[in-house]
């Protein structure tokens, strides 16, 4: 998935390739580096790139929501915007952001699936 497109690209966005749908990381009280954006694209592009015709662009968010209390407390949310179809947003808590990540990366892989085999389904 791509970080970032060029204006005259993004008007086609949602008949492109995995490397050409572009995925924004927002974060909020955790850190990543460089290394775990890439990884965390990387995952994006092996999990949802078999739909990424269908896919106009992906979100993830990264948040601390207790702050230095501590607990399970990283939430996780993807937002995926499919192409004439609504959104698909899907949300994980757990104790580390990877975990969340991995969580809410599985569950928004069934969902963006299950939502395109709906509409195969309405086209018969």
């Amino acid at each position: 998935m791509a970080a970032r497109l060029p204006r005259s690209l993004k008007r086609s966005a949602g008949r492109t390739a995995a490397a050409g749908t572009p995925a924004n990381i927002r974060v909020f009280g955790v850190t990543l580096d460089r290394d775990e954006r890439a990884a965390i694209r990387e995952r994006l592009g092996r999990k949802l790139g078999k739909h990424a015709r269908s896919i106009e662009r992906v979100t993830v968010r990264l948040r601390d929501v207790n702050g230095p209390r501590g607990g399970v407390d990283r939430v996780c949310t993807i937002k995926v915007v499919l192409s004439g179809l609504p959104s698909v947003v899907f949300e994980r808590t757990a104790d580390t952001a990877s975990a969340a990540f991995n969580l809410a990366l599985a569950g928004a892989g069934r969902a963006v699936a299950r939502s395109l085999q709906r509409r195969r389904q309405r086209r018969t």
